[in-house]
């Protein structure tokens, strides 16, 4: 279950992320309330994933999901660059991710 929470708690900090783009865009209090709510709920599932995990695993692999999500979206999205190279140090991220849950 902690594992579950822990991609619970990156896809809502992924939510954040958009949000404070979406934020700086609108400066409206409906973007503040989602921005603050996508990253509350990410800490929310981050703590009962650390409840079972080891901190330094499910930090890094939080932190893991929410900077590869935000690249991936800021691409889909914002036409961020799409370049091999930037691909391949995201997918980097995504092995060393999948390596630490392999030896946990």
């Amino acid at each position: 279950m902690a594992w579950l929470y822990l991609v619970i708690a990156g896809l809502c900090e992924m939510s954040g992320v958009i949000m404070i783009n979406k934020f700086h865009k609108d400066r409206n209090w409906q973007s503040l309330a989602l921005l603050i709510s996508g990253f509350g709920a990410s800490f929310l599932f981050l703590s009962l994933a650390m409840k079972t995990l080891p901190m330094a695993t499910a930090y890094a692999i939080w932190t893991g999901i929410g900077a590869c999500g935000g690249a991936f979206l800021g691409m889909y999205f914002y036409g961020e660059s799409k370049d091999w190279k930037r691909l391949l140090f995201i997918f980097m991220v995504l092995v060393a991710a999948i390596g630490l849950k392999l030896i946990e």
